[in-house]
């Protein structure tokens, strides 16, 4: 499984807005949540798995949230 790394950046972009780009840093994890950078302050995200790679939604729970994954990492 491709898990989250402490230290590494992972993005994606806005599926409504191709120029919006979202990015986190991960600060510290444990085995269902990390703690990362969001547009500059700490968050704690709940880890989810799909497919064989995990991933959060850094901007929370709605129909077009972005959904950061494991193997996104820049």
């Amino acid at each position: 499984m491709t898990t989250f790394q402490i230290g590494k950046t992972y993005t994606t972009r806005s599926i409504c807005d191709y120029d919006c780009i979202i990015s986190i840093t991960v600060l510290a994890r444990t085995a269902k949540t990390i703690k990362a950078k969001v547009r500059g302050e700490l968050k704690t995200l709940r880890i989810a798995e799909y497919e064989g790679r995990e991933m959060v939604k850094p901007w929370g729970s709605y129909s077009m949230a972005p959904m950061i994954r494991a193997d996104d990492a820049q």
